[in-house]
């Protein structure tokens, strides 16, 4: 996923499989734009210093740190260490709420808040290179074994010591309780399959057997988007992947991205990224700070 001195966007996997387990083990590099993807995202750090920009805040880590954020908000690693060692794993929306965090915590995952875990634990070393291993071996069963360690690992940031970064301004989703994150985890897995297509609320409602009110009620409150803007999310994380790779023009990137016009795509590219798709791929072709 890295080229040079500088991460290459147009090499990553993880904008243009929202609904796949992506591992980076590498030496991490500057991100020269803010990117974001639908996934949560873990790092664990085995050695250097990283100094994230996320949306409202800036985050250092450093060796043994365990950290959980979402990767939906617009985030940015801006310097590395030289010598610096880490794991990078995009976990699906559906598998982030299996975990058993408190409800609560979740809510602020997906608010926008990212979770640090300081105390260096004896065994993280030695589980997450094996976990690695496993999840990047290709085989289904090892790679299932891997993130049901991952979840268990992860759930320990319920009852041991770590910090809560937001924004300032940030404030609390409410509580969605145990039974709102089985159903948002149903309808991350049908959105995720089919973002492509041209599906509406109440389709995805009934593949949930909800009716529609209820889960779009049920969606905002555990991730603080409607389902229609989770939809947009996943459109707009998925055309910035092709539009890294420089061979596609933005007509074909909105229509195989989802999205029904040009100008629909152009608007909600526009909200997210805060220039239009023509800019946004000069500038990845290009090399150009944000």
């Amino acid at each position: 996923m890295n080229d040079g001195t500088y991460w290459n966007p147009a090499v990553s996997e993880v904008e243009r499989a929202p609904g796949q387990l992506v591992i980076s083990r590498c030496e991490p590099k500057v991100m020269r734009t803010p990117h974001w993807h639908t996934q949560v995202e873990v790092n664990y750090v085995f050695r250097g210093t990283l100094d994230y920009e996320m949306d409202g805040y800036a985050l250092r880590l450093v060796p043994g740190d365990l950290v959980l954020f979402w990767g939906g908000q617009p985030h940015r690693l801006a310097t590395v260490a030289p010598g610096s060692f880490f794991h990078a794993i995009h976990l699906p929306l559906f598998d982030f709420f299996r975990l058993r965090l408190p409800s609560a915590t979740m809510a602020r995952i997906m608010g926008g808040a990212t979770l640090v875990a300081r105390a260096r634990q004896a065994e993280d070393d030695c589980g997450f290179r094996r976990r690695g291993e496993w999840m990047a071996s290709g085989r289904a069963h090892l790679i299932g074994h891997a993130v049901e360690e991952l979840l268990l690992r992860l759930g320990r940031f319920g009852f041991e010591p770590h910090e809560t970064h937001t924004a300032p301004s940030a404030a609390p989703l409410p509580d969605q309780g145990r039974e709102g994150s089985h159903l948002v985890e149903r309808l991350c897995a049908y959105i995720t399959e089919n973002f492509r297509e041209d599906i509406q609320c109440a389709t995805i409602a009934a593949h949930a057997d909800v009716h529609p009110k209820y889960a779009m009620a049920a969606f905002k409150r555990s991730t603080g988007m409607s389902l229609l803007e989770y939809l947009t999310l996943l459109r707009v994380s998925y055309a910035q992947a092709l539009l890294s790779e420089d061979r596609h023009s933005i007509l074909q990137v909105a229509m195989d991205s989802g999205f029904g016009s040009v100008s629909a795509f152009n608007k909600c590219f526009r909200k997210r990224a805060g220039m239009n798709p023509s800019e946004f791929k000069r500038r990845q072709r290009g090399h150009q700070p944000a």
